[in-house]
């Protein structure tokens, strides 16, 4: 089987290694964040809000430190926005009162918004116009939506014509598009907020994450011995038409096992334990 290494991207660094790994994301414009903390907040331990440090690594290599005060999210999910801030939100809600889910922080880390987008977060990534996507997992009927900074929700995939939408396991944020491939039916979704939902039915199941370029289109996972397929296909009128699949790996020829995983437009970066280094695969190549 044919195997694609992935290409290292960003590496935290190790002047940072010996604090927790909270969470990592690559944004819309291409830098790694991750964010730091003493220890892990563990459920029922210890106790919240805590201090965090986000450490970003830009394309160009330079890094940005960003501390955040009074960070209240455990199992937290994290992007920048488009002004420097950060958005960092409690992937679960039922612990959290009316408007402590999600929480925004300005560019010197103070926190000015905070509100609710609903529990069993799977995804969250941000615009170039620094809108905040929202993908549920299936514990949350609420699909996917677009909300702003300051807790306004703008879209919503409610009646939006997306078959089998029962959990968003891959979503792709680039520019103001969103893309998904969402359980049960696993479509190819396209959305804008300016048009009507695209649809293109799909074989490939149980993808994490989906790389989009032209009428081409790479899906990354899948169940059990497929969780390291790389699958490819052309866009059509109304389906994406496989053609080839693959295994995609670390740099060094190896399997991910744990990972995380991120799309934007043509790209799908991974990040394996201990969670360090970003990886990236790009369909333009």
């Amino acid at each position: 089987m044919q195997k694609t290494a992935l290409v290292p991207y960003a590496h935290l660094p190790r002047t940072h290694h010996d604090r927790h790994v909270l969470t990592s994301t690559v944004d819309v414009f291409g830098a790694a964040h991750w964010l730091l903390a003493d220890r892990a907040p563990q459920p029922g331990g210890d106790a919240l809000p805590y201090d965090a440090l986000v450490v970003s690594v830009h394309p160009g290599g330079d890094v940005e430190l960003t501390e955040l005060s009074a960070v209240r999210a455990r199992g937290p999910r994290l992007d920048r926005l488009p002004d420097g801030g950060f958005v960092v939100a409690a992937a679960r809600a039922h612990q959290y009162e009316d408007g402590d889910q999600v929480q925004v922080f300005d560019v010197l880390g103070r926190e000015t918004s905070s509100f609710s987008v609903g529990d069993a977060i799977e995804h969250l990534l941000v615009d170039e116009a620094g809108h905040i996507w929202v993908g549920h997992f299936d514990e949350n009927p609420a699909g996917i939506r677009r909300w702003s900074p300051t807790g306004h929700l703008y879209w919503t995939s409610d009646g939006a014509g997306i078959p089998g939408l029962f959990d968003c396991y891959a979503l792709n944020v680039s520019g103001t598009t969103a893309w998904a491939c969402p359980y049960t039916d696993f479509p190819l979704v396209e959305m804008r907020p300016d048009r009507p939902v695209k649809v293109w039915a799909n074989r490939v199941r149980g993808a994490k994450a989906v790389a989009v370029h032209g009428g081409r289109v790479a899906f990354y996972g899948g169940y059990r011995e497929e969780q390291d397929r790389l699958a490819h296909g052309e866009l059509t009128e109304t389906s994406v038409e496989p053609t080839e699949s693959g295994l995609l790996t670390l740099p060094d020829g190896s399997r991910p096992g744990r990972r995380r995983v991120v799309g934007r437009g043509s790209r799908i970066y991974v990040q394996a334990q201990p969670f360090t280094t970003w990886g990236v695969f790009d369909l333009r190549n």
